[in-house]
């Protein structure tokens, strides 16, 4: 199974190769915080993008572990790629782009990453 995404406009668009995540993590960073994000971290060798690269923007904050990209067009930010606590490549994938991801029953866990 796989499941798809993409930023509002449409320009960035990507596949996640698994069974869609039935948790989420909200974290109450400032950046995240403020844009909502709902994510679910998934090894990057099961990420592809399949649209849109061109289209991307990069923003780091912090400590800069994470690139969160974003469209340039729309400025939804879909997902962020970066390393895990394991060394291991990953992509942090916004599930609120993910239209067919009911967000309503997600189990949510939340993290204070404003502690980081």
């Amino acid at each position: 199974m796989a499941y798809s995404g993409s930023c509002h406009c449409g320009a960035v668009t990507f596949e996640v190769e698994g069974d869609a995540p039935t948790t989420a993590m909200s974290c109450n960073c400032s950046h995240c915080r403020r844009k909502g994000f709902l994510l679910s971290f998934v090894p990057a060798d099961t990420f592809t993008l399949a649209t849109g690269g061109e289209a991307l923007t990069e923003y780091r904050f912090n400590r800069h572990v994470l690139a969160h990209r974003f469209c340039a067009t729309c400025g939804c930010q879909p997902f962020a790629s970066g390393t895990g606590p394991d060394g291991k490549d990953m992509v942090a994938v916004n599930l609120r782009c993910v239209p067919d991801i009911a967000l309503d029953v997600l189990d949510v866990q939340n993290v204070d990453g404003a502690s980081f």
